[in-house]
């Protein structure tokens, strides 16, 4: 029955089901989605929307979501009405309309994955979902998938009238087991949605989800990166001497860890062929670029941010040389939560209690400086809940409780590694050089801290290496950079004050936890927030 749309109750002018990569580009091209690059890539424009759009997606409150849903500006409800009322119109739509369909799977790890179907409008999208999610080496004919994505960018929505924001729409309907996209072709929702519900389902079964990548050594020691966008996670987890499980989306169970997907999905705003030479050799011919301008000659000017600066390449991982094939790995000897501090008051590395990464991954701090987006001219901190919120569905503090849970049981380090500026904030101080990060994330992947001194931070109370091989003794304590060294406290005491604004909106953390947070200033009048 599933080898047709029948069980969706969803009619159409004809189905191609799982077309080969080469079939793909090809339908793609003839119905004129987009154009191939000099080296091959599928070169789309996804129109209006060139990113996510958080304030459309809504998931259906019924009886499995009600009391699990961390229900708020993040999480939208919407009643069962109007996801039928959609349904229904896209239904209509969709009538006289090629639909391409992919059947694959989300986590590599047989016990935890979940078989999904994705079915398209357009044929780009359909490849977008065979390099993003997991493939199966060989058709099933009687595949039965147990979530299934419908996509159809062309149907715009009447916003309010249809019980939503605008003509843009991505629903989450658990009972149904049906994302229902509509009115956006930017493919992230796609991926993005898969995430949000194995974010949902895995707590269930005692596994915790990551919004993080990972690597794997020659001993088989793993490492996972946590981390918001500009802050090198995906950089420093792409390692020369490590092998790639992937560069996004994980879960961690009592095992060890694995990756849900097949692909990546990376920004490449300002993609530079020598460091980052694995992603810039991983888009050519079956990868897709998002929004990218082709020169005159065909090639991609990835320094253009004309159409947005969130211009984004999907590739297989196979695409990548070094990557660990089976997309699993053990349990992480190493955790290291990246951030990139815009006020230049984070050491460049420290080690955190369990209790302060439970912490510290509660805040997902980063910070926006000017030019990432638009309006922002000075530095601000910016907190993310599991560097991930939008893609959380239940409280924070399940996902946290997980991963005490793991450091207790695997007895991982945790470190705290600043991407950011150093010397003084940004526009006074410089950002610390790609290289010392990568000494320091090597350091602690192999040890290189075990024999060295720490020091407690006066204010973050996290704890500071007095050396570390490759990188002056200098620059591991922040305020030895800065000239003014009650300036550097003031600004420290202000991140600190941040810091346990935005902790205050989680309700029923443990006392541990609490006691974790920065120090409070002394005397918040004289700070600014």
């Amino acid at each position: 029955m599933y080898t047709d749309l029948s069980y969706l109750n969803l009619e159409c002018k004809e189905i191609f089901r799982n077309l080969s990569e080469s079939q793909l580009v090809t339908k793609a091209l003839e119905r004129k989605e987009g154009r191939l690059s000099n080296s091959g890539a599928l070169v789309i424009n996804t129109g209006k929307y060139t990113g996510r759009s958080p304030k459309d997606r809504f998931i259906v409150k019924d009886d499995i979501t009600r009391e699990k849903i961390n229900w708020g500006s993040v999480n939208l409800p919407i009643n069962e009405d109007v996801f039928n009322n959609l349904y229904s119109k896209v239904n209509s739509y969709l009538k006289d309309k090629e639909l391409y369909v992919f059947d694959g799977y989300v986590g590599a790890e047989e016990e935890f994955s979940l078989p999904i179907k994705v079915v398209c409008e357009y044929a780009s999208q359909a490849l977008f979902a065979n390099r993003m999610f997991r493939r199966m080496d060989i058709i099933k004919e009687d595949f039965a998938p147990e979530f299934t994505i419908i996509s159809a960018p062309g149907f715009k929505a009447e916003g309010e009238k249809d019980g939503i924001n605008s003509e843009a729409f991505i629903l989450v309907n658990f009972s149904k087991k049906i994302v229902l996209i509509g009115g956006t072709q930017y493919s992230g929702e796609i991926k993005k949605s898969m995430f949000s519900i194995m974010n949902f389902l895995l707590p269930l079964k005692g596994v915790f989800p990551m919004h993080c990548s990972a690597n794997i050594g020659k001993n088989d020691d793993v490492a996972v990166f946590f981390g918001l966008s500009g802050t090198g996670k995906t950089t420093l987890s792409t390692d020369p001497n490590r092998r790639l499980i992937g560069d996004d989306e994980h879960g961690w169970h009592e095992g060890g860890v694995f990756n849900f997907e097949g692909g990546c999905y990376a920004k490449t705003i300002n993609l530079d062929p020598e460091k980052e030479k694995d992603i810039f050799n991983a888009i050519k011919f079956g990868s897709i670029l998002e929004n990218v301008v082709l020169d005159e000659k065909g090639d991609p000017n990835y320094y253009d941010d004309s159409l947005t600066e969130n211009t984004r390449g999907a590739y297989p991982l196979h695409h990548i040389d070094n990557i660990e094939v089976s997309g699993k790995g053990g349990n992480p000897n190493t955790i290291i939560f990246l951030t990139a501090d815009a006020f230049g008051v984070l050491p460049p590395v420290s080690k955190l209690t369990k209790e302060q990464a439970m912490y510290h991954f509660m805040s997902g701090y980063t910070s926006k400086v000017a030019g990432t987006e638009r309006g922002i001219k000075e530095p601000q901190a910016t907190f993310s809940a599991c560097f991930g919120e939008p893609f959380m569905l239940m409280n924070p503090a399940v996902y946290a409780k997980l991963l005490g849970e793991r450091i207790e049981k695997t007895n991982a380090d945790v470190y705290l590694i600043n991407t950011g500026w150093i010397g003084g904030g940004y526009g006074v101080g410089s950002r610390i050089k790609l290289s010392y990060t990568r000494q320091m994330v090597t350091s602690a992947i192999e040890g290189g801290f075990e024999d060295t001194t720490w020091i407690k931070h006066p204010i973050f109370s996290v704890l500071m290496p007095e050396k570390c091989l490759g990188v002056p003794e200098v620059l591991l304590n922040p305020e030895n950079l800065w000239e003014d060294k009650d300036a550097y406290r003031k600004s420290a005491m202000n991140l600190s004050l941040k810091f346990n604004h935005n902790f205050e909106k989680f309700n029923n953390v443990p006392e541990e936890i609490k006691k974790a947070a920065p120090n409070l200033p002394i005397d918040n009048d004289l700070l600014v927030v």
